[in-house]
Formats: C-alpha cells, structure tokens, sequence
C-alpha cells in the first residue's frame, strides 16, 4: 500500500458526479488569485474573503448534491488568461482545507511537471495540498505512463488524468501497457469544433 493510500480515506467510485472548474482563469478562479481580484468588500483582500465565493458555490453544491460525488478542480500555478497570485500555495491551501472540511469526494489539481510550462519542484503547490486534503487526489499535468506511477507510488497523488495523450492516443491504456510508442497530438486540432483531430488519430493494429 502507498503512503497515499494510508493517508488519504478512500471513496467508492460513483456513477456520476459534478466537478466544480475553479480553475484556468474560469469565474472561481478569478475570485480566489489576488492577481484578478481586486474588490474592496467582503469578497476581496484576504485568502478568507477571496475564498468566500468559490466555497458559497461549493455549498449551494452541496445542498443537492452528496459531497462524495462532488470534485473540485484547481490550477495553483496557471498562467492562463494572466492569472496569477502572490502566494499560491497559503491560497489554495486554504480552499484545499475547506473543501477537505466539507468532506469533497476528490480535489483535481492540474500543474505540470514535464515539459516547457513544467512547475519548478520548489513551488508545486500538489505536495502542499496533498497533506491538508485527505481525500482523493487527481493529478494533471504532462504526466506520462513513467512519471504517472511515480506520482502514485510516493503519495503524490491517487489518481491521474490524461487530457492531450488521450486525444491523440483513442488506446491510451493499451499503449502505455505495452510501451508502445503515442501518436503526436494535432494541436492546431484542439477545441476546433470538428471532427478532425478526435477521431481521426491511429489505433493500434
């Protein structure tokens, strides 16, 4: 058993949930970096107010909803859409607390550790919030098969999501299995609207 595995307190996969997207720049993450928000009044200033939106969000949630089915999904580090924040780490590890309060089925965290926009290990925000919520953990980020188990095996994280690999690899699992070399995403394809770029990629055999 992984260190995660003992630390965290495992949750029956459901069927269906909701995932909240306080990430990339989106309205909840604009509320909760102090690089975007700027207000003067009770939802500004401090880690606490700024927070004060996103967890209203989450407990209008809540209210409907078992948390063991909801999911929340940051971005510490992201720069998308000039966000930015002075102290990601004391900020998002704040929500993290509340959100593990609330008892929340899962926390997605995406921060790249390979590649160009690769978070230096020095300022990675997922081994923080990884020690205040006590549930499952999904990571994201420039993951591959090698990199993926390491982070499974030391803690870091219990499970992983693929995005770019799995839209250009339809046998993702399969491939990684067999060490089998990934075809190389069409970025130009992405979010494009057609099909082109989904269904058109190689399987094996």
């Amino acid at each position: 058993m992984n260190s995660g595995a003992q630390r965290r307190t495992p949750r029956r996969p459901a069927s269906d949930g909701v995932e909240l997207h306080g990430a990339n720049g989106y309205l909840l993450d604009q509320f909760l970096r102090d690089g975007s928000n700027k207000r003067s009044d009770a939802y500004g200033g401090s880690i606490e107010n700024r927070a004060r939106f996103p967890l209203e969000v989450v407990d209008a949630v809540l209210s409907v909803w078992d948390a063991a089915r909801v999911g929340y999904k940051v971005s510490p580090n992201g720069t998308v859409y000039s966000m930015s924040d002075t102290n990601p780490l004391a900020t998002f590890g704040h929500l993290a607390t509340e959100l593990d309060r609330r008892g929340l089925g899962y926390l997605h965290v995406t921060e790249p550790v390979s590649g160009a926009g690769a978070v230096p290990a020095d300022k990675r925000a997922l081994p923080v919030l990884g020690k205040v919520f006590t549930h499952t953990i999904i990571a994201n980020g420039g993951y591959d098969a090698r990199l993926a188990n390491a982070a499974i095996a030391n803690g870091e994280a219990d499970l992983i999501a693929f995005g770019v690999p799995f839209l250009a690899n339809p046998d993702l699992p399969e491939r990684y299995l067999k060490g089998t070399p990934l075809n190389a995403p069409d970025v130009a394809t992405f979010y494009a609207g057609e099909e082109k770029g989904y269904v058109g990629y190689p399987a094996l055999g």
